[in-house]
């Protein structure tokens, strides 16, 4: 690890000012550090306009609608937006004239002031990161979740102390992007991997490349820091671990370990004082599975994070009892409510067949679950048969809407169980008539929103949307319904 550069007076090209607020934070960072800023994004000034807004009044030069190989050419550093693949030519060329590729993240990681943890992962890298914020909130230490989750740390800097902690989400995009080796103020004193499915593969591949993206993460790692990751998966047992870092595996969530002699090294889920399964840390039983008031699949998540938080110096007892206490973040089986007497669950999240998969297995009996935008490069059979086996009726929409359709076919879900509509507006209209009064109905798109919708979050917004005003359609055509009908009130005046 080495310290932070110094930019006053460099030249510093962003590249992709992204959807998340990323690029406008490291452009006003570096602009607070003197830097010379050049701003260029392939969409141009009219489709920028929040970012463009966030912007003003800095001393910045823009390019819009296009990337010059002149600006690549004579910069001294490139913030990468970490959509834009790393073997870019643009990129390749900046590295060839001297200049240092890195992201927003890398960029606060050279000026972090204080202990650190990171989380990486297929699925449930948000929540985990949400829930070690949580756990050392509840035990008195000021914590600062970022990265991945959204916005820029870069612009809170200042307000973070040393005493303080962070918790940083990182993609495997953002990983990927790491300079060789990471710039970093200091070393992280914990990282996770949560788990490794299929995914992102048109970007990295195969499963192989992604997951050695992921691994990315402990070469973060201060000496004598905690690697956190799967036990039991072949990938993972092949990595070679920094000097000096611990590791700590998490064991399968199938089902409660036998009793027995838990490995002094393993995240589990063990029978405990009362034979009843416990969270266990190694040999030491935590806490009972039944006092975290979320579903099943959040169980290594919450433990995990448990594990950050303690290594982050939060108090056992109070972290314990923080459990009970955890709250998931938006769109994560998040319920919405009673829409018309039916139950409404917004999983919006999800944008892989696993992810759909592991939501329907949690919630059971669902009498319509809503799938579709853009499918990835996966096999979406295996999620079709669980649609057949567990779902009343299916709505399926966006671009995969056909082939969704198709595969549901065969699968076994017969036509009149299948419908497929445009966009998830439509799909809002069309899941709620035909789930019954009583019945739940599942948003869950297993799909990438980028046919229709900038990210997952503004999609299940939009479905959130058009099912506030579905119903508020229904509730005034019930209502003018019921007062035709009422005496006094002929129908046809």
């Amino acid at each position: 690890m080495t310290a932070a550069p110094d930019w006053r007076g460099r030249r510093a090209v962003v590249m992709g000012l992204g959807r998340f607020g990323g690029g406008a934070g490291a452009a006003r960072f570096l602009c607070r550090r003197g830097a010379r800023v050049l701003v260029t994004d392939l969409r141009r000034a009219e489709e920028l306009p929040e970012a463009r807004a966030a912007l003003a009044g800095l001393d910045i030069e823009w390019v819009l609608g296009e990337h010059r190989a002149a600006d690549f050419e004579g910069a001294d550093l490139v913030v990468a937006n970490p959509a834009v693949a790393a073997e870019h030519p643009l990129l390749a060329l900046a590295r060839s004239r001297g200049a240092r590729v890195t992201t927003e993240v890398e960029l606060f990681l050279a000026e972090l002031p204080c202990p650190a943890a990171a989380v990486t992962g297929t699925q449930g890298k948000s929540s985990t990161t949400s829930f070690t914020a949580q756990l050392l909130e509840a035990g008195g230490l000021c914590a600062h979740a970022g990265g991945n989750l959204g916005g820029s740390l870069l612009d809170h800097l200042d307000a973070i102390r040393p005493g303080d902690r962070v918790v940083l989400e990182l993609s495997s995009y953002q990983l990927e992007h790491l300079a060789r080796p990471p710039v970093a103020a200091r070393g992280l004193g914990a990282a996770a991997v949560v788990n490794l499915l299929p995914d992102h593969l048109e970007r990295h591949g195969d499963l192989a490349a992604y997951g050695a993206a992921k691994g990315r993460i402990f070469e973060l790692l201060a000496p004598g820091g905690l690697a956190i990751l799967p036990a039991e998966e072949p990938l993972f047992a092949a990595w070679t671990l920094p000097p000096s870092v611990r590791r700590l595996e998490i064991e399968t969530w199938a089902r409660p370990r036998d009793a027995g002699r838990p490995s002094p090294d393993r995240l589990g889920l063990r029978p405990g004082p009362d034979g009843e399964p416990w969270f266990h840390l190694g040999a030491r039983a935590i806490a009972p599975v039944a006092s975290l008031p979320l579903p099943d699949f959040q169980r290594p998540n919450a433990l995990v994070a448990l594990a950050l938080a303690l290594e982050l110096g939060a108090d056992l007892p109070d972290a314990a009892r923080a459990l009970g206490a955890l709250r998931a973040p938006d769109h994560r089986l998040s319920d919405l409510g009673p829409h018309l007497g039916r139950r409404v669950l917004d999983n919006g999240v999800s944008t892989t067949p696993d992810s759909t998969i592991a939501a329907l297995e949690a919630v059971g009996s669902v009498a319509t679950v809503v799938l579709g935008g853009q499918a990835k490069r996966l096999d979406y059979a295996p999620l079709a048969r669980v649609v057949a086996g567990r779902c009343g009726d299916a709505v399926v929409f966006g671009a995969s809407g056909a082939d969704l359709e198709r595969q549901l076919h065969t699968a076994g879900l017969g036509a009149g169980r299948v419908t497929r509509v445009a966009g998830v507006a439509e799909a809002a209209r069309e899941a709620l008539a035909r789930t019954p009064v009583g019945g739940t109905l599942l948003f869950s798109p297993a799909c990438a929103s980028f046919d229709a919708h900038a990210n997952f979050k503004e999609r299940a917004l939009a479905f959130a949307a058009a099912l506030r005003d579905a119903v508020s359609t229904q509730s005034a055509a019930a209502a003018i319904g019921s007062r035709e009908e009422a005496p006094g009130h002929p129908a046809n005046p």
